[in-house]
C-alpha cells in the first residue's frame, strides 16, 4: 500500500490570471524512493511526484537567463544556432543589473520567490560572470548554472558553491559516439569527469538529456552510466524541432507518403521508452541519483499504471500541474528578448518592459487559454499534464495542437 503525502499545489485558474493560494491535497506518493529525495532547487511540484520537497513552503517564479551566446560547442540541436550562425551576443553588465532589478520588482509585486537558471551558450564565458554571481549572492537569490564541462576545476566549482550555486547542470545526449557527434569530440568523457568535480564542491550535479529518434535507444543504458558516476539528478526532455529541421523534411520510402523526420518518435514507441526508463528508475531507487520526471507525459504513463490518481475534491476549472509556460516561467535571451518558453518561438516582450506587466499582458494570456488545447481539453488529465506544447509547436506552429508523442486515445 502506497503512503499518502501532503502536497502543496500552486493552483492556476484555467480561465483567468489569478493564482489561487497554495492548498493541501492528499495524493499518492510514487514508490521510487529516490524520486522523493530533496532536490536542490525550488522547481515545480508534480502532483504525486516530488520534484522538490522544499517547494512545499514557497511559491516561486523561474527565469531561464541566457547571459551570453558564447560557447565551446556548436550542438546540432541548439536553439541559438538553429537558424544558422548569428552574431554571438553577450549581455552587458549594466543591462544585467537592470534585468535583475526588474525580476525582483516583479517577484515582490507577485509575492513570488525568484529562482534563476543562469545559462548561455556557456555562462562562464561571460566577461562578468563572477560579478553576476557575487551580485546574486549578496541578494541571497537562489540559482542553478546550466553550462559546459570544459572550464570546471575544483577551484572554479568551489567558488561557484561559495557564491550560492546550488546545482550545476550538464548535458549528455547519448553514449560516447552519439553525444560527441551532437556536440564535439571529447565532450562525453569531459562531462563524465566533471560530475565528480562538481560534487566535490558541495554542489549538486544534474545530467539532462534531449531525446529524439537519434538517441532514444541509448538513454536506458545512459541511465546506467549516470548512476555509476553518481550524478545527483537525471532527467530528459524531448527534442523540439526547429525551422531548419522542417527545411530538411523528407518523405519516407514505403511509409505511405507520411511526412517523416529523422528525429521523430512515434507515440507508442515513446510510451515503451518511458516504460524502459521507469524500470531503470525502479532498479536504481536506492542509488544516489534522483530521477526528475521532467516530461509531463510521465503523468499519463503513471496514470495508466495506477501510480498517479486524480485527487478527489479538486476544482474542475483549475490547473494544478503540467507545462509551466504562461504560469511561472520566463526566458531571457542574451540580446534582451523575453520569451514564454525557450523551446519555441514565444516572444512576448523585451527586458525594457516591466516583467510584471508582460506577465499580465495579452501576449502571455494566450498561453493560459487551456480550453484551446485541441486534444488535451477533452482529456481527464488536462489539469495535470498537457504534454509538451513546445514540441507540438515545433511540428505544427500551433501551441495548442496535440502532443506528437501522446499515445492517449
Amino acid at each position: 500500500m502506497r503512503n499518502l503525502q501532503l502536497a502543496v499545489l500552486p493552483a492556476v485558474r484555467a480561465t483567468s490570471l489569478q493564482r489561487r493560494s497554495p492548498q493541501l491535497v492528499e495524493v499518492p506518493a510514487v514508490p521510487v524512493t529516490s524520486l522523493l529525495k530533496k532536490s536542490p532547487q525550488p522547481v515545480a511540484r508534480h502532483v504525486g511526484l516530488v520534484r522538490n520537497s522544499t517547494f512545499a513552503q514557497m511559491d516561486y517564479f523561474a527565469f531561464q537567463w541566457h547571459i551570453t551566446d558564447e560557447c565551446d560547442q556548436r550542438c546540432k540541436h541548439c536553439y541559438i544556432y538553429s537558424e544558422g550562425h548569428p552574431k554571438l551576443v553577450e549581455m552587458s553588465w549594466e543591462r544585467m543589473k537592470s534585468v535583475l532589478a526588474n525580476i525582483l520588482r516583479m517577484c515582490n509585486r507577485m509575492n513570488r520567490t525568484p529562482y534563476l537558471y543562469i545559462t548561455g551558450g556557456d555562462p562562464i564565458l561571460h566577461s562578468r560572470f563572477w560579478d553576476l554571481l557575487e551580485l546574486l549572492h549578496s541578494k541571497r537569490i537562489p540559482f542553478t548554472i546550466m553550462g559546459n564541462p570544459f572550464h570546471l576545476t575544483d577551484e572554479v566549482c568551489q567558488r561557484m558553491r561559495d557564491l550560492g550555486c546550488r546545482k550545476y547542470q550538464l548535458s549528455l545526449d547519448g553514449l560516447r559516439e552519439t553525444h560527441d557527434r551532437f556536440r564535439k569530440p571529447g565532450s562525453y568523457d569531459r562531462t563524465l569527469q566533471a560530475i565528480a568535480t562538481i560534487r566535490r564542491s558541495g554542489m549538486h550535479c544534474a545530467i539532462m538529456s534531449t531525446v529524439s529518434a537519434a538517441n532514444i535507444d541509448e538513454i536506458p543504458q545512459l541511465i546506467d552510466v549516470v548512476v555509476e558516476h553518481k550524478a545527483d539528478i537525471f532527467s530528459f526532455g524531448r527534442y523540439c524541432p526547429t525551422s531548419e529541421d522542417k527545411a530538411q523534411k523528407r518523405l519516407a520510402g514505403g511509409n505511405e507518403g507520411k511526412a517523416f523526420y529523422e528525429w521523430h518518435v512515434e507515440p507508442e514507441r515513446y510510451r515503451d521508452f518511458l516504460d524502459k526508463c521507469w524500470q531503470k528508475y525502479e532498479q536504481y531507487k536506492d542509488s544516489a541519483t534522483t530521477f526528475n520526471l521532467k516530461d509531463h507525459l510521465w503523468t499519463l504513463y503513471l496514470y495508466e499504471r495506477g501510480l498517479f490518481k486524480i485527487p478527489e475534491g479538486l476544482e474542475e476549472d483549475t490547473i494544478y500541474d503540467g507545462c509551466n509556460c504562461g504560469h511561472c516561467h520566463f526566458t531571457i535571451s542574451a540580446e534582451g528578448r523575453l520569451m514564454a518558453c525557450r523551446r519555441f518561438d514565444s516572444y512576448v516582450g523585451t527586458i525594457q518592459d516591466e516583467l510584471y506587466d508582460v506577465f499580465h499582458g495579452p501576449k502571455m494570456v494566450k498561453y493560459r487559454e487551456h480550453e484551446k488545447f485541441e486534444k488535451c481539453s477533452k482529456c481527464e488529465l488536462l489539469r495535470f499534464c498537457r504534454g509538451c506544447p513546445a514540441v507540438a509547436f515545433g511540428y505544427t506552429k500551433n501551441f495548442y495542437a496535440p502532443d506528437p508523442q501522446c499515445w492517449h486515445k
